[in-house]
């Protein structure tokens, strides 16, 4: 496969790809296991937060407790694309 590098942004892409274009992400079930194994991790550390964790991230007990309850196949937009 050949790759073009664009100068620019200091990436490269396949050859014939136009730039403007993401790259397809294959699915793989091993890679949807491991992102919900990490969703669930961060749901959990976030529940475990304090009050001055909480407010250094600017998230409400209420919020960060809401976050934590979601289920794992409830994963944020900018996951699924």
């Amino acid at each position: 496969m050949t790759y073009t590098v664009d100068a620019g942004s200091n990436t490269c892409r396949p050859a014939g790809r136009p730039a403007s274009l993401p790259a397809r992400r294959r699915f793989s079930l091993l890679s949807f296991v491991a992102d919900r194994a990490s969703l669930l991790r961060q749901r959990r550390a976030l529940k475990a937060l304090d009050a001055r964790a909480l407010n250094d991230i600017g998230l409400s007990r209420h919020a960060a407790q809401q976050e934590a309850k979601r289920p794992i196949w409830d994963a944020p937009e900018s996951w699924r694309r």
